[in-house]
């Protein structure tokens, strides 16, 4: 025995940082066992009892226990099932060491939770390979959950990772998804200085405003009655500056419901309010790089005014719903039809944000006022529009363009065009023709100082007027075609003027 023993010396001396735990009553038994493995290089430890060895594998937590069966006190069933069932100890593979070799003992022992048997007297080569053959399934154990455990961890990690790429991917479509959506309807239109059509020298002094402050980053508030050309030179100031290849995202504040417009301006997260289903990416976060357009700022509620002023201050707002702060690097133009300085004087807009927004003041001119530029905008709209009705228009009679040179123009550039395109759909030659157009009328009141009802007043004008787009759109108000549109007023203000003027349809 002592010679197969010496051939495992060397194998047994690879094992010396394993402890293990003999448990037994015999002194005899403890002292062969113990004298056996301490030449084989393990640490032994030594109880007696089922009570001490519980102590003793908590406290010390060997690689394995050689546990008795027979003992006095708590027998060695009740101490491997104590050590089973304590979280401390229960991973601590148990070998059972018994002179009995009935089976029921054995079931009862791996029921307890043990992983073999021992018989005795002791066959020391046995001992030693079950040893073996137990720590190096343990260690197998403890190498498999460190691996599991590395695996998770890493498993968790690319979760994470992919989770945050996957929010980034998302947040960049939704962005792309808005900023698409958006530019749809803008993508046919060619923004730059050639869409301005002008000889007026007057004009020309605008537009060389618009070259000397397009190349900064200074905040632009355009002026003007409706109707003159305000996003037009929004457009070319963007498309003159460094921003140019970013987007110019444009806001008419007049037509938004003031529940939605803070919402449209800065988005808002899932659940923010009732109805918001999905996130929704802000004008000022898709205009990120580029340059917003507000036009009709003189609409934007007076409570909302103070958050616009922090993104013009500082660039930084947050979502509807959110408390994450948000940076942007935004242009803002703006542009009104309205007296802001008499606004503020109402207490309907803040004197700071006028001021913030006043750094580089642009008055776009009315159509009275450049009144040169109407041949040359009269045969660029037949041009404009002609194609898509099907008309070639080659003839702009001289009557027809003193005609609407007399004319004031109170809707200025967008209400000549209107009139343009109704021309050409009334024209049937190549021949333009004004039809039975009010505007005449009105020029020969206008020449007499009188109408049907007496001398004419700026409020009679008005009145005139409005009826004849009322009467060009068939007394439809609101709409893509409907007066308020031509006319640039939103329907409920329009239906106002019409109740105060006694207008009525016939």
């Amino acid at each position: 025995m002592n010679d197969e023993l010496a051939d495992d010396t060397e194998l047994g001396r690879s094992r010396s940082a394993h402890t293990i735990l003999i448990v037994d009553d015999m002194p005899n038994n403890i002292s062969v066992l113990f004298e056996t493995l301490t030449r084989f290089n393990y640490k032994v430890l030594v109880a007696r009892d089922g009570k001490s060895a519980i102590e003793q594998a908590g406290l010390a937590q060997p690689d394995l226990i050689l546990l008795d069966v027979m003992m006095p006190g708590m027998d060695g069933f009740e101490t491997c099932r104590r050590l089973k069932h304590a979280e401390a100890t229960q991973a601590i593979p148990v070998i059972f060491m018994t002179a009995l070799s009935e089976t029921i003992d054995k079931v009862n022992g791996f029921n307890m939770g043990a992983v073999d048997y021992i018989t005795k007297p002791f066959q020391l080569q046995e001992v030693l390979a079950r040893i073996n053959t137990h720590l190096t399934l343990r260690q197998l154990q403890r190498d498999l959950e460190k691996a599991n455990a590395l695996l998770e961890k890493r498993v968790a990690e690319r979760t994470e990772s992919l989770s945050k790429a996957l929010a980034e991917v998302e947040q960049l479509k939704n962005q792309l998804q808005a900023e698409n959506t958006y530019l749809r309807d803008e993508i046919k239109q060619t923004s730059n200085f050639d869409e301005i059509v002008t000889q007026s020298k007057a004009f020309g002094k605008v537009l060389r405003q618009v070259e000397q402050v397009a190349s900064t980053h200074t905040t632009v508030l355009i002026l003007g009655e409706s109707g003159t050309g305000k996003e037009l030179l929004a457009r070319a100031v963007h498309n003159r500056s460094s921003r140019k290849n970013r987007p110019l995202v444009k806001v008419n504040c007049a037509v938004l419901p003031a529940t939605l417009i803070e919402s449209e301006l800065f988005g808002h997260e899932k659940g923010a309010f009732t109805g918001a289903m999905i996130q929704k990416i802000g004008r000022f976060e898709l205009a990120d790089g580029g340059t917003i357009f507000l036009d009709e700022i003189g609409e934007i509620p007076i409570e909302l005014q103070a958050k616009l002023l922090r993104v013009l201050q500082e660039g930084e707002f947050e979502r509807v719903g959110s408390s994450k702060t948000l940076k942007v690097n935004v242009r803002v133009i703006a542009a009104t039809n309205r007296n802001l300085e008499k606004e503020i004087n109402e207490g309907h807009f803040r004197e700071d944000l006028f001021y913030r927004l006043n750094v580089f003041p642009i008055q776009s001119l009315p159509l009275r006022d450049r009144k040169d530029d109407i041949p040359l905008l009269v045969r660029h709209f037949c041009t404009k529009h002609g194609p898509g009705i099907g008309r070639q228009i080659d003839d702009i009679p001289k009557d027809v363009l003193d005609a609407l040179m007399a004319y004031n123009w109170p809707g200025n550039v967008r209400e000549l065009e209107n009139i343009i395109e109704r021309s050409l759909i009334i024209s049937s030659g190549r021949k333009l023709d004004l039809g039975d157009w009010s505007g005449q009328k009105s020029m020969l009141s206008l020449k007499t100082g009188r109408d049907a009802f007496g001398l004419l007043t700026m409020e009679d004008c008005e009145r005139n007027h409005i009826i004849s787009v009322l009467e060009y759109t068939r007394w439809k108000v609101s709409g893509e075609s409907g007066a308020a549109k031509i006319l640039d007023m939103i329907p409920t203000t329009l239906d106002s003027r019409m109740k105060k003027l006694g207008i009525q349809r016939p």
